[in-house]
């Protein structure tokens, strides 16, 4: 049986889009952990914004290089539980800190 060419273009990535976004987290990662930045804005908000970024960056590489976007919705919620369970533990446990 022979598959469609859409169905086939369905699931094509651009894999170079998804790395040059990679290397553009990384850079401004970079610039917001460098030291000198450090004295423009607070530590909490540096903080911040290096999560988010790694979390953008885990989920384009997640989605993407490992296919979970076309895959079915419950492969998605298996691959997320860890990273709940570990901001729950790391949430439970600040007070101790």
């Amino acid at each position: 049986m022979a598959h469609s060419h859409s169905q086939h273009d369905a699931h094509h990535v651009n894999y170079m889009a998804i790395f040059w976004w990679l290397l553009a987290l990384t850079i401004l990662e970079i610039a917001a952990g460098y030291p000198a930045a450090g004295a423009s804005y607070p530590q909490l908000l540096k903080g911040f914004l290096l999560v988010i970024m790694a979390l953008v960056k885990a989920a384009l590489v997640a989605m993407y290089f490992m296919h979970l976007r076309f895959e079915k919705v419950a492969l998605g919620y298996i691959a997320m539980i860890p990273l709940v369970l570990c901001v729950f533990v790391v949430l439970m446990t600040m007070p101790d800190f």
